[in-house]
């Protein structure tokens, strides 16, 4: 079986890092990634897709990534459900992501949080014992 997506698109905000009760750092990030075709009205179609990202890679992602900036992603799809305030049982599939490049440069040539980082490609490898979910 094989459960693999890359994706090419923009931030839509800047990642929100957080982390678990045991320390694991996670952050989630939204990807606006456009159709290979035009509408009736000659109009790209944009798909706003939820990625996910843990340990080092999040804060890599966290530190030096910002709203527009140009990304490849490389990941699994996973679906969760849950339950709304009101009772309603929804689902919906996010990609949990083990590599992410940086496509881009920050637009004041300058890495997020002023950081220092100049290297324009960011790959972790994740083991896939221990993962929280």
């Amino acid at each position: 079986m094989l459960n693999r997506v890359i994706l090419i698109g923009r931030l839509t905000r800047d990642p929100e890092l957080r982390y678990t009760a045991n320390g694991v750092a996670v952050t989630t990030f939204t990807l606006a990634v456009d159709r290979n075709y035009v509408n009736q009205q000659g109009e790209r179609g944009t798909d706003f897709i939820r990625v996910t990202t843990w340990r080092k890679l999040a804060e890599t992602c966290a530190n030096h990534l910002g709203k527009g900036r140009l990304i490849a992603v490389e990941g699994r799809l996973q679906t969760r459900s849950y339950e709304t305030q009101d009772g309603q049982k929804r689902t919906a599939t996010d990609v949990v992501a083990d590599d992410v490049r940086f496509l881009d440069w920050p637009k004041d040539g300058q890495a997020k949080k002023d950081s220092g980082f100049s290297d324009i490609g960011a790959e972790v490898d994740l083991p896939e014992e221990d993962l929280p979910f």
